[in-house]
């Protein structure tokens, strides 16, 4: 009886929800045309290239040998930090968990430059920690990926990326299989970057490897070349594997970066003194994902309301998010035309991401780089959300595509006062940062956090519902 009450209950959501998103998109959009939006001073536009998002956002001195308590980073770190059974908690999936959604038979694509060499020991450590079953990670190639050089610091900032992006992800998902896609090129410009990206991920999507993508890096829209011209080809060009993972039903996601409503120049480490946007969280094709302030116990119950990672004084970054200038505003976002304006708006939902209440990592990669590290960022966030979207899949039992249009339908009945959503919203605060004014954070949709943060187990039938 009460399995059969359920299905009722996601059936009139689901056909709730579908007709939201009718009179959504019955409100006529920009669609995917392309915008002239002027970014501001002209600058001499350089190849843009993918960085990896966790970068800047380890807390305390480093490694440690275990990971301390709760209690213990409050004192010596003035942070909180949280393992795999506080962020499932934390997002209420036991409830999934106790009728075997795991998000078994679904796998998770992490994608990463070089990856990490010791990532299968690495996450068995973690999982051990945790007392959670670990997953076999499965590491696919794209192009020639170079030895790794423990003395690279760039080798090494991908390989940390690389163990937050895995852990993470298992810790939602403890069940989804775990797919590692290394490619052999970063911090180089664009043509020699994303594309090894891309060709990756277009190939496992063809192979009909993966379910749900998630990535953990991005570039600023106004860096790729042609950009102040309004030639956006550069950047249009690098979508094939997005336009094929929406054929074959494949979810992606990409963090919408740690620099509030600017991000990185040319130069890769120089933000832009007014509000851009990066690629490929502006993507409509993406479900790009910001980041929470997150207070919890040492059990991982609320304290308080989650929060928009902003920075008013620690200068530790903030959550992503802005209009594209080279996106118009998609069909799903007809319904917050408000808030978008004729333009793409980022993200368009959140999870933990503030490195003040930050997650634990083990890695192993050495010799000055192994132990328990401490990180947050929207790479954090990111895989986060990869684990519950992977939980969706399994309940479905299928891929459930680009979920941008589902989100937003959920979005528009949580906003008229629907229950059972699995929405929660973000209010107050914004996403200023280094300066450059943010995007307030408002009831409903807004440009830092997107339609809120998420409880899992009522997120994810309502999502799967809508499949």
């Amino acid at each position: 009886m009460r399995r059969t009450t359920s299905r009722r209950t996601m059936s009139a959501l689901a056909i709730t929800a579908l007709a939201a998103t009718t009179a959504l998109t019955g409100a006529g959009t920009a669609g995917a045309a392309l915008t002239a939006t002027a970014a501001g001073p002209a600058h001499q536009a350089r190849q843009a290239r993918p960085v990896p998002a966790a970068i800047g956002h380890r807390v305390g001195k480093g490694q440690y040998p275990s990971p301390l308590s709760l209690a213990d980073c409050q004192a010596q770190l003035q942070s909180s930090c949280y393992g795999a059974t506080q962020l499932e908690q934390a997002y209420n999936e036991h409830p999934l968990f106790g009728k075997g959604i795991t998000g078994a038979g679904r796998t998770i694509v992490i994608v990463d430059s070089f990856g990490s060499p010791t990532i299968q020991h690495d996450l068995d450590v973690y999982s051990a920690q945790y007392g959670i079953p670990s997953a076999h990670v499965k590491v696919v190639q794209s192009g020639t990926v170079p030895p790794f050089d423990p003395t690279d610091g760039d080798m090494l900032g991908w390989a940390e990326e690389t163990t937050i992006d895995v852990d993470m992800a298992h810790a939602m998902a403890p069940g989804a299989n775990i797919v590692l896609l290394e490619t052999g090129v970063s911090e180089t410009e664009g043509t020699t970057g994303f594309p090894e990206m891309m060709n990756g991920e277009d190939a496992l999507v063809k192979q009909g490897v993966g379910d749900v993508i998630s990535q953990s890096f991005g570039a600023t829209e106004n860096t790729f070349p042609g950009f102040d011209q309004g030639d956006y080809s550069s950047l249009l060009n690098l979508r094939y594997a997005f336009k094929d993972a929406a054929a074959h039903g494949v979810s992606v996601l990409a963090a919408s970066g740690d620099n509030g409503s600017t991000d990185a120049g040319p130069d890769g480490s120089t933000l832009y003194p007014y509000q851009v946007t990066s690629w490929p969280p502006s993507d409509p094709l993406v479900t790009g994902v910001g980041a929470t302030t997150v207070q919890l116990d040492a059990q991982g119950n609320r304290l308080s309301p989650d929060t928009v990672w902003d920075d008013p004084s620690t200068n530790s970054g903030a959550s992503g998010g802005g209009k594209s200038k080279v996106f118009g505003r998609p069909l799903f976002q007809a319904g917050v035309q408000n808030v978008v304006g004729n333009t793409r708006g980022v993200p368009d939902v959140s999870m933990l991401g503030d490195p003040l209440t930050g997650v634990w990592t083990y890695n192993s990669f050495g010799p000055d780089d192994t132990g328990w590290e401490l990180w947050g960022g929207t790479s954090v966030a990111t895989p986060i959300f990869s684990g519950v979207v992977a939980l969706a899949d399994q309940a479905a039992g299928h891929r459930l595509g680009n979920l941008n249009y589902a989100l937003y339908a959920l979005g528009a009945l949580q906003r008229a006062g629907a229950k059972g959503t699995g929405l929660t919203d973000v209010v107050g605060g914004s996403n200023t940062y280094n300066g450059v004014p943010g995007q307030p954070v408002t009831p409903g949709y807004d440009l830092a956090t997107g339609w809120g943060t998420v409880d899992a187990s009522k997120f994810v039938p309502a999502i799967a519902a809508l499949g």
